[in-house]
Parts: C-alpha cells; structure tokens; sequence
C-alpha cells in the first residue's frame, strides 16, 4: 500500500515559513498585499478565490479583492491591471482563470508587470523558467515539487513521465523536473504507447483533466503518483485523474485527490506574493 503524501501537511509548513517571514517584514512597516480579481460568477472560482483570501488571513496578508460582473469589457479589466500595477500597496496580481470568452486572457495575462506576476503566466516570467533563473513559478508544479521532496524521493537520475502539455501545468511541471535533473518525457493526446510510457516512470504527474484516467497498470511498482487532476465522477463527487483505489496498491507514494496538490497551490501563491516583496523592498 501506497504512502499518502498529505498535501493539507506540507501546505500548512509552507504557509508557516511564509507567515514566519512576513511578520518579520510587517515590523519592519512593510505590508504585504495581493489583489485578486475575479470576473463573472463561476462557482469553482469563487471557491478558489475564497481560500485565496483565507490564505492571506492565515500567513499576514493584506487581501485586495476586484469582484468584477460578467459583462465587464476587456478594456475595463485592461484599465484594472493598470491601475493595480501602479499600486505600491499591491505587491501580487492574480487574475482568477477563465474568464469570460469576450475576454482575451493572453492580454491580461500579457498586461500584468512581471514583477507582480505571482502566477507566473507572464511570457517574461515562462521565459525565466525555461532558462532556470526564475523568481516566481507557476503555483501548481511548484507544489508538486514541494510534494516530492516531502517524500524523501531525489529527482535527480529518476525517469519522470508529465501526462499533459498545458502552459499553466504540464509544461513548467517537465520543465521543474528537468532543472531537478531528472530525465523527463510529455505525454499527451497523440502519444502512442502512453500506458507503456506511463508504466517505466519512476515520477508519474497526471494532469490531463479527465476523471479516473491513470489506472494501476500504467504505473512503476513503487512509484511516485502526483494526481493534479480536479474532475468530478458519475456521481458528482470529487476525484482526480488517477484511479486512486488500484493505484494506492502499486505506487510507493500517492497524492489524494482532494487534499493533494490542491492545497499546495494556494500556499505556493503565497510564497510567490511574499518573494514579490521582498523583491520590492531590495530583501534576501
């Protein structure tokens, strides 16, 4: 039987050193704050946006929420950014995804300093990660490797299989893995063989988006199982791309869905927000 790899333990260490370093710079005078915007009334968003704010409670932060309608123009959520960018009190931007299909997400993505990009979605930021001299990292494959270290596993020398190419997760996730010096394949779609692919690796990250995808025969005796999936069964119940109950039996280690990766990506959030000020402030 698999080990659990508690992500709802690892998050709360994460926030801990983050709450840590930002009372630290809160005697100091200096206030961190992250604005969040979110557009339209999409209730998976509002949930994540939610905990966002909570987040920011629990480790210190000053919490700046933008809840904007759904009819609001690209140009007004244009006008926002801007505005916000110019804010000193506004240290992290994250505009909640997706947005409204009338508005263009590359140009908001594309609009957000740099600097303030605590996602990491920016062409800048993507580009710095590519190259390893990244500041910030995308949430998401920046927890998973906090997930993995926690298992005691080195990625380093190991066969490592990302089954997803997105920009937000499956690319930087291969590209973390790489910088970790392991030896990495994306598998996707068209891949042929992808069960037999999926079966040599010794890191195994699914994030394909469908429910129950990975199942026990696609997987290493003894490996390590990422789940970054968030699907719902025929039942309406939350599950992942893995199918856990064959999977728990093989792998050596396993994320639960939920209480995995989930966690890991709002404390990720806010170790970027707390980077971004001390970035700011000219702090180590």
């Amino acid at each position: 039987m698999a080990q659990i790899i508690d992500g709802k333990k690892v998050s709360a260490r994460v926030k801990a050193e983050v709450k840590k370093e930002a009372d630290v710079l809160r005697e100091k005078g200096i206030e961190i704050g992250l604005a969040v915007v979110i557009v339209g009334n999409d209730p998976a968003s509002r949930v994540y946006v939610n905990n966002k704010k909570k987040a920011c409670e629990e480790v210190g932060f000053v919490s700046y929420e933008y809840a904007l309608p759904e009819k609001t123009t690209e140009k007004e959520l244009l006008a926002l950014v801007d505005k916000l960018n110019k804010d000193d009190k506004v240290n992290g931007i994250l505009v909640q995804l997706p947005l409204p299909k009338h508005i263009n997400e590359n140009s908001i993505i594309n609009a957000i300093r740099p600097e303030k990009d605590v996602d990491a979605f920016h062409p800048e930021n993507v580009g710095h990660i590519m190259i390893g001299d990244f500041s910030f990292l995308p949430c998401t494959p920046a927890g998973v490797m906090e997930l993995i270290a926690d298992t005691g596993v080195d990625v380093c020398g190991k066969r490592c299989v990302v089954i997803g190419r997105s920009n937000i997760v499956g690319k930087p996730m291969a590209m973390l893995l790489l910088h970790a010096n392991g030896t990495v394949t994306i598998c996707h779609s068209r891949t042929k063989d992808l069960a037999g692919i999926c079966s040599e690796a010794d890191i195994l990250v699914a994030a394909v988006g469908k429910a129950g995808f990975v199942t026990s025969d696609m997987i290493k005796e003894g490996a390590v199982v990422i789940d970054v999936g968030m699907n719902r069964d025929e039942n309406g119940k939350l599950c992942g791309d893995v199918d856990f109950a064959s999977c728990a039996d093989k792998a050596g280690y396993i994320t639960p869905v939920p209480g995995g990766v989930g966690p890991m990506t709002i404390a990720m959030l806010m170790k970027n927000t707390l980077t971004a000020a001390k970035q700011k402030n000219n702090i180590k």
